[in-house]
């Protein structure tokens, strides 16, 4: 995994909606943080799994970030 589409991941992650983090599922979470990922780079399938794998350990993280956002914003 390359450093710059990591810090792509976590740039798509600070920028979306919280509550549409929060509110997507495990694997649909997973699935849109890829596809978003896709969208600036065409990513092959081991590259696609890795990705898959990494963002999928990090789930509780991600929805905390997302979590923690909603919480100052109120």
């Amino acid at each position: 995994m390359s450093p710059s589409m990591l810090r792509q991941l976590w740039f798509i992650v600070e920028t979306s909606q919280s509550q549409m983090l929060l509110n997507l599922d495990d694997t649909g979470l997973v699935q849109w943080l890829l596809k978003q990922l896709k969208t600036q780079r065409s990513l092959d399938r081991d590259e696609a799994d890795a990705y898959s794998h990494y963002i999928h350990s990090r789930l509780p993280l991600i929805r905390d970030v997302a979590s923690s956002r909603t919480v100052m914003s109120s």
